[in-house]
C-alpha cells in the first residue's frame, strides 16, 4: 500500500498530539526530490539506532523529552526545541517521555 503524501499547497497538521501521542505511528508527510518531512513518534524508552543520512536534517521536538546524540555529544531535547546536523553525522536517539518530531530531511542526488 502507499503511503498518501501531502500535495503541494495543502495544509499539514503538527500539533502536538497529547493524548492521542501513545497510539499514534510515525508519519511521512510529504516527499518531494529534493526534501522529506515527516513526524517520528517514540515513545518513552524506545530508541532509534545511530544512523546517518547523505542530506542535512533538523529534527524539532514537538513534544515530549528525549535524549538526542549526534556524534559525541548528546542533547536533551525538549517541546519547542530544534536541532540541525550537517549530512552524513551519525546520530541517535531514546524518548525519555512520549515524544513526537519533526523531521526534515534534505535529500541528495
Amino acid at each position: 500500500m502507499a503511503i498518501s503524501h501531502a500535495s503541494p499547497g495543502q495544509l499539514i497538521d503538527v500539533r502536538p498530539l497529547s493524548n492521542k501521542l501513545a497510539e499514534a505511528r510515525t508519519t511521512a508527510l510529504f516527499k518531494t526530490d529534493q526534501l522529506e518531512v515527516m513526524r517520528l513518534v517514540v515513545l518513552a524508552h524506545k530508541t532509534v539506532p545511530s544512523h546517518q543520512v547523505k542530506g542535512e536534517i533538523t529534527v524539532q521536538c514537538l513534544e515530549g523529552e528525549l535524549e538526542f546524540i549526534a556524534g559525541a555529544e548528546t542533547h536533551l531535547m525538549k517541546a519547542g526545541q530544534l536541532i540541525h546536523l550537517a549530512g552524513g553525522v551519525e546520530h541517535a536517539l531514546k524518548a525519555l517521555k512520549d515524544s513526537s518530531l519533526l523531521v526534515t530531511i534534505v535529500l541528495q542526488k
